[in-house]
């Protein structure tokens, strides 16, 4: 398991499942007209993106600035999530 971490492939698939999670999402909108579109679900998704990037840079020894760009851009996107649903 420590490998799994040190290498940073827990924060790889992390993105795996969120990409899967967006096409299966994609998916059910599509095929059979349920769920909610990508649109809505765009600042949440990349929010858990860049919190998965951060993280991966983290586990990798990469340097801070590496690791606070994609924590700032997921503060972004959330920003832009509560944006959007306060209307």
């Amino acid at each position: 398991m420590s490998g799994l971490f040190a290498s940073g492939l827990a924060a790889e698939l992390v993105l795996a499942a969120l990409g899967l999670e967006a096409l299966g999402l994609w998916a059910l909108r599509r095929f059979a007209g349920r769920g909610p579109g990508l649109g809505p679900l765009l600042p949440f998704l990349l929010a858990g993106a860049a919190f998965a990037l951060a993280l991966r840079a983290a586990l990798t020894g990469a340097g801070w600035p590496w690791v606070a760009l994609p924590l700032l851009a997921a503060f972004a996107a959330h920003l832009w999530d509560i944006a959007r649903r306060w209307r």
